[in-house]
């Protein structure tokens, strides 16, 4: 990935203003997520667990206080220096590149959570990605992908809205140019104007699948939302793959 993509990426999801917008969908349905998730994973105890693309470390605290081995990676400089904070024995963090193994043949499970996935432009890219994700894993290893469902997304785009947070006024516009969903962010803070973008490309089911054929993944169940509920793709909110490597 070139420098310039490593910047376009860091300059919105590092940014504090990412965190004021998505506040609201933080911890209380992490929390809610990650318990229905375990309950059905049921991971051992002894089990180390890798947080693809982490952010500022919602899911690897959390993950980390029901007594797992967690190490998160992202690209953003300043989302690890604030998941740092929370580091201890059993919790580390890396600023890294998704499309490269951590490390090699070590993990139990990963996960890469919600939407963190779906940034980059070309194929090649999003199947080095998996690749680097079942690299990092042993033979048998769990991985629990958490992505938008595209079809529903698409046919039911909210094009504009507005949306006050801690006193900021976000005006969010989104559309389809047939290959991502674009998302547009404009807001004023202290007097000065502000716009981001956010763009996810819409990976189809079945191009997921193949992704994971590719990286020697073998699919166990797709779940529809975070009661995982079966998934439906004119109707669920969420598409959530579980694949073990084989």
């Amino acid at each position: 990935m070139s420098e310039k993509k490593k910047e376009e990426i860091n300059k919105w999801f590092g940014s504090p203003y990412y965190h004021v917008l998505y506040k609201n969908r933080d911890e209380k349905e992490a929390k809610f997520f990650l318990s229905n998730l375990l309950n059905h994973l049921k991971i051992p105890k002894k089990a180390k667990l890798l947080d693809v693309a982490c952010g500022s470390g919602r899911h690897s605290i959390f993950l980390n206080n029901q007594g797992y081995e967690v190490e998160g990676m992202d690209l953003s400089e300043r989302n690890i220096s604030l998941a740092k904070i929370h580091e201890n024995e059993n919790l580390h963090f890396h600023i890294h590149d998704m499309r490269y193994s951590l490390r090699n043949n070590y993990f139990d499970y990963a996960f890469n959570l919600f939407t963190s996935f779906g940034f980059f432009k070309s194929e090649e890219e999003n199947q080095k990605c998996i690749s680097s994700i079942a690299d990092s894993l042993k033979s048998g290893g769990v991985f629990t992908l958490d992505f938008l469902n595209p079809y529903r997304v698409i046919h039911n785009l909210v094009k504009e809205e507005i949306k006050t947070i801690d006193g900021i006024e976000f005006h969010l516009t989104r559309n389809f140019d047939g290959e991502s969903i674009i998302k547009s962010i404009k807001f004023n803070d202290g007097g000065i104007d502000y716009e981001f973008e956010e763009r996810v490309k819409a990976i189809r089911r079945l191009s997921f699948l193949e992704y994971f054929r590719n990286a020697n993944f073998m699919l166990l169940q797709t779940f529809g939302d975070y009661e995982l509920n079966e998934y439906k793709p004119e109707s669920s909110e969420r598409m959530i793959f579980i694949v073990k490597k084989l």
